[in-house]
């Protein structure tokens, strides 16, 4: 049975000027997002990854549209996003919310915690002061937090509780679509894995899709359907969880599982070490962006940029010498 795409992202792009001079003039531009094209299925959890400054986090805000996309399409439930008025934005904001990084920046420290669960539905006209305060000791309970504590303020919780508060406030209206935006990478290794089996069991019990950002994928092997890696701006593989572990095609694919950690220090793992740095977004590499750090670049990788193909059921690559059997040895 074909499943329903929620959401469908079509040759995004967001770009930043890079701007000079007491005029302000344009001189370049940084290319966060490129080209972009992807889907997500209702009520699976898309994993997105890749190393800091890939254009991950800017991807699940130009979704959203927190900040507007340069070009490029985004469709919510079959409808384009970018061709709704302020109104129909306004309500689309109730299908579609946000968890930040930050358990302690993304929550305003002088207000009580009761209000900053509550103020989605204050800002929607959603509900009235007592159907509020009911609400909240709702969500507050679903999320594993004492109501008790609800006119408490942000710094008594602990980093941990206080991404629940987050939660609580981005299911308040009951949403469809979650973007957790590296929600878990600011706690502590058993803290994480509390927030993501909330998160799973919040999915089954709510119905909700996810796009779930993290850097690297330990994290999201545990709570994605399909994962797709960005690097410098573009997806360069997508395959559901369980066929990107077993076989990567991509060779930063490769590298990434090969820099997962073993539990067993007994055992021996190969790790693909890239070469050099990450190059600017401003001035990307010409070809296949990855070519100036991969082992089996060749002279075509540095002439033509490698399309997102499928290669397979369920899986998508753009390299141009997609891997046939990733080396055991660097597998997770």
């Amino acid at each position: 049975m074909m499943q329903q795409s929620l959401i469908e992202v079509r040759n995004l792009k967001k770009y930043f000027p890079i701007k000079t001079g007491l005029l302000n003039r344009v001189v370049g531009h940084v290319k966060a997002v490129d080209d972009v094209t992807f889907s997500i299925n209702q009520g699976e959890t898309f994993g997105l990854v890749g190393e800091s400054g890939c254009g991950k986090s800017t991807l699940g805000r130009a979704i959203l549209q927190l900040q507007k996309p340069t070009s490029g399409a985004v469709f919510f439930d079959g409808k384009q996003i970018q061709n709704m008025n302020t109104k129909q934005l306004r309500r689309l904001r109730q299908d579609m919310q946000i968890i930040f990084q930050d358990p302690f920046g993304s929550l305003n420290p002088r207000i009580h915690i009761r209000d900053i669960i509550g103020e989605p539905l204050r800002v929607h006209h959603k509900a009235s002061p007592s159907e509020i305060d009911k609400r909240v000791v709702e969500l507050m309970e679903l999320v594993g937090l004492d109501p008790v504590r609800r006119n408490r303020y942000p710094h008594e919780f602990s980093g941990g509780q206080r991404q629940r508060i987050g939660i609580a406030r981005a299911i308040a209206l009951n949403p469809s679509f979650i973007v957790a935006d590296e929600a878990v990478s600011a706690l502590d290794v058993s803290v994480q894995s509390q927030v993501l089996n909330l998160l799973m069991k919040l999915q089954k019990e709510l119905g909700l899709t996810f796009l779930f950002i993290a850097h690297g994928l330990n994290v999201v092997r545990h709570i994605s359907d399909r994962i797709g890696v960005m690097y410098l701006g573009k997806l360069v593989e997508v395959a559901r969880t369980e066929d990107l572990f077993a076989n990567p095609k991509h060779p930063y694919t490769a590298a990434l599982l090969s820099a997962i950690p073993r539990p067993n220090p007994h055992y021996k793992k190969e790790r693909i070490v890239l070469q050099g740095d990450v190059p600017s977004p401003a001035n990307p590499p010409s070809g296949c962006r990855f070519h100036p750090r991969c082992a089996f670049a060749q002279e075509k990788c540095r002439l033509v940029a490698p399309e997102l193909e499928t290669v397979g059921a369920d899986r998508q690559v753009a390299c141009h010498f997609p891997l046939e059997v990733a080396p055991a040895s660097i597998l997770a």
